[in-house]
């Protein structure tokens, strides 16, 4: 196999031109474009770790050492986000969360997703990996897919009023 290696070729100069100070039109836009300098607003002067405490400095620094997949086949490949993987499948088959039905003609399912997420302890530990499979409901339309929602939720505030007027009538 013949293997042929061409020379890059030189930049033509200058990048600008000295007599009227306007870039030279010869160069792709790329090159014409001046490098950026922040030095008006150097970042250092708004963001440092100089105020954290050390623990929370070493939490901060390591937030990107657990490689987080893109996907659940990237997640199927690596043991701890595939155990991740089977817990949530498990926990959703034993709360019944879906049956499986014929799906009527002309109607499309809503597609799902994977979002993995590191869980920390107080300490900045690693407390447990977690995955969970997400509806995407922004793909409905109200009248089309849907008619209406049900979400059974009760806000914490909700709950006190509740165990107030019990306890006040005993």
């Amino acid at each position: 196999m013949d293997h042929h290696i061409s020379e890059v070729e030189p930049v033509p100069e200058p990048l600008v031109d000295p007599e009227h100070g306007e870039a030279n039109l010869e160069l792709p836009i790329a090159l014409r474009k001046l490098p950026r300098t922040c030095t008006k607003h150097p970042i250092e002067k708004f963001v440092s770790y100089a105020a954290l405490t050390p623990s929370y400095h070493t939490f901060v620094t390591n937030l990107d050492s657990i490689k987080i997949p893109n996907n659940v086949h990237e997640a199927l490949a690596v043991p701890e986000w595939k155990q991740a993987v089977m817990e949530e499948m498990q926990a959703l088959e034993k709360n019944g969360t879906w049956e499986i039905v014929q799906m009527p003609s002309g109607i499309k399912p809503v597609s799902c997703k994977w979002v993995f997420t590191p869980k920390y302890n107080a300490d900045s530990t690693l407390n447990k990996l977690k995955a969970r499979l997400v509806a995407r409901g922004f793909t409905q339309t109200h009248g089309i897919d849907y008619n209406e929602t049900f979400a059974p939720v009760a806000k914490l505030n909700t709950i006190r009023v509740l165990f107030s007027v019990a306890a006040n009538l005993d």
